[in-house]
């Protein structure tokens, strides 16, 4: 098939990667240094959806796979399907599972689906109610898109407050904080559970969890992702029976009961208690960065024919085939990050960091300078790698960390190390 991938960052790197060696002939636009050794890159911008679809038009793709959430929120799948042209995402409706956080919170409550206490606050008088409502340990969070960061994990009514007056007073996340969802802190271990879904029937993939904060030991302000385990051993099967019973399945049936097209990803955000029981947090509704390169990495059957499948609207018989191996991604994050981003660093070592089979290093936040590939700011590399189990991948992944430099790089060094 001939595959149009929309991104240009890790997570589609990893699509590219996983779609080529399947043998699609594939396109991104507008790519980045990595895909352009793998895909043919065309140059585009994400906000303009009609220039996206007239270049899906010209190419004669059979199929479009949108990779960030923002394009799927305003609409693009709705007009590449318009167009006639088979794409991999949500319709603008069904994507306000991720692009509103009280959206999503109501949607769980119509179905059913267990989840945390909320408050959706619109007034500087409805966070002082929601957090004396709440108690000490709160979650605040930006009802609207905020590039993975629009979430405050509080210790206290204070600093629950202050996160709140900060997103909606002093417009930390702009337009995405005009709203502010607070919640109850839920307490366990995330994992991160990813479905293909064609409107009616899903596809689990492979399981991962997720290492959010910027610093060892889970410490520091939420990032984006600095590394994920695929799969983390401690995720039993009765527990991922339970995901689907609990959460997948009232999900699909509310999506299909309210009449939203949803051929995408479903991304479930799973807490799992002291007792083993699951809580979903929230979802996105694209492939997880970085949970995707681990992901991609372990999987052996056709992604373009599950993705095909689901954007026409039926999935292929049977299921996924996965490497038996675990994997392991650490990310390699630029100076400042997440507050801020240094940018124009030269990067040195990604070529040593590949000698291996088992090993690929994914690009995300990159640039060609004059000098060679440079730093673009945020999450820069993706070192993922293969091992018979997580700890034998994350020494794999940790040794070609060590062949890669740039000023300020910075990453976590526990990535793997939870073990049961």
């Amino acid at each position: 098939m001939k595959i149009l991938v929309i991104g240009g960052g890790g997570r589609e790197h990893a699509l590219c990667w996983r779609l080529g060696r399947d043998g699609h002939v594939v396109s991104a636009l507008p790519g980045s240094t990595g895909i352009a050794s793998i895909a043919t890159c065309v140059p585009g911008s994400l906000s303009e959806l009609t220039a996206i679809v007239g270049c899906a038009k010209e190419l004669a793709v059979d199929l479009v796979v949108v990779g960030p959430e923002v394009p799927l929120a305003e609409g693009l799948a709705d007009q590449l399907r318009a167009a006639g042209i088979a794409v991999f995402g949500p319709s603008a409706e069904a994507a306000q599972l991720e692009g509103s956080k009280s959206y999503s919170k109501k949607f769980f409550a119509r179905h059913g689906i267990r989840s945390a206490r909320f408050y959706e606050c619109q007034s500087r008088e409805e966070i002082v109610e929601a957090v004396a409502q709440l108690g000490e340990r709160m979650v605040v969070k930006a009802d609207g898109l905020a590039a993975g960061k629009g979430v405050v994990v509080c210790s206290s009514a204070d600093e629950a407050r202050a996160a709140g007056m900060e997103m909606f007073e002093e417009g930390r996340f702009g337009s995405a904080g005009q709203t502010v969802v607070i919640e109850d802190r839920l307490e366990g271990r995330e994992l991160s559970v990813m479905a293909i879904c064609d409107g009616k029937r899903y596809e689990v993939l492979a399981q991962a969890e997720d290492h959010k904060a910027i610093f060892d030991g889970d410490k520091g302000p939420n990032t984006g992702g600095m590394g994920t385990v695929s799969p983390p051993s401690w995720a039993s099967d009765a527990l991922l029976d339970r995901v689907r019973s609990e959460i997948l399945d009232p999900t699909v049936a509310g999506l299909v009961a309210e009449g939203l097209d949803f051929r995408g990803v479903l991304y479930a955000g799973i807490m799992v208690d002291a007792e083993g029981n699951p809580w979903l947090l929230e979802y996105n509704v694209r492939f997880g960065d970085p949970e995707t390169q681990p992901v991609m990495v372990r999987m052996k059957s056709d992604l373009g024919e599950w993705l095909a499948g689901a954007a026409n609207g039926s999935l292929p018989e049977g299921h996924i085939e996965w490497d038996s191996r675990a994997a392991v991604c650490v990310v390699l994050a630029s100076a400042g990050y997440p507050e801020s981003s240094s940018k124009g660093d030269s990067i040195e070592g990604v070529e040593e960091a590949e000698a291996s089979a088992d090993t690929v290093v994914f690009h995300a936040g990159c640039a060609l300078g004059e000098t060679g590939l440079e730093t673009a700011g945020g999450r820069v590399l993706g070192v993922t790698a293969l091992g018979s189990n997580a700890a034998a991948a994350a020494a794999a992944a940790y040794q070609a960390v060590a062949s890669i430099s740039f000023e300020g790089m910075q990453f976590r060094k526990d990535i793997g190390a939870r073990g049961e």
